[in-house]
């Protein structure tokens, strides 16, 4: 296996390289189970952020990320669930296509989370920004539910999305093409 080395939030990660299709591959980047990983990537996240109310991710690679800014911040935060459970109540959705997922998929927010973003200034945050579709469904879903996106922010952009200027992340992560 062939391996990207990362320097990021003044960590060094090796990330495996997989294969998107037989054109492109992707250096994985997982922050689930390094703790010291998502610490540092959150306090470096939080000094770009603008002012903000509240926070939202989609589930579920960003949550570990989300988790700890709020805990930083003393902010909270909304997840963007891929399924509707049966305490969501008055779901709204939106589909969204990702980079790294073969179907198209759902983020639903049940009424609770609506409120929770309703009239507030939010932060959206992930842990990679590439095509930018999960960015294009949050931010859809948080007009909906009547709030401002104030900033979208990663640590990571990758590819073309390191050449955005609407977004705030810390390192770019290059594609790796065959």
């Amino acid at each position: 296996m062939e391996y990207y080395t990362l320097e990021v939030a003044g960590l060094k990660r090796e990330l495996p390289l997989c294969a998107v299709d037989e054109h492109m591959d992707i250096a994985a980047f997982i922050m689930f189970s390094d703790v010291e990983l998502t610490v540092a990537c959150a306090k470096e996240l939080l000094e770009k952020a603008p002012e903000f109310d509240v926070m939202i991710t989609a589930e579920s690679k960003g949550i570990p990320l989300a988790y700890e800014m709020a805990r930083q911040s003393g902010k909270n935060y909304v997840v963007a669930r891929k399924s509707i459970k049966v305490y969501t109540i008055d779901p709204i959705s939106v589909e969204v296509n990702s980079i790294t997922t073969q179907n198209s998929q759902h983020l639903y927010l049940g009424k609770d989370d609506q409120e929770r973003l309703n009239g507030k200034r939010v932060l959206i945050v992930d842990d990679v920004i590439s095509t930018g579709e999960s960015l294009k469904a949050l931010i859809t879903l948080v007009e909906r539910a009547g709030g401002t996106v104030v900033c979208e922010a990663a640590v990571l952009a990758e590819g073309d999305a390191a050449d955005r200027k609407d977004i705030a992340y810390l390192e770019k992560l290059p594609l790796f093409f065959k």
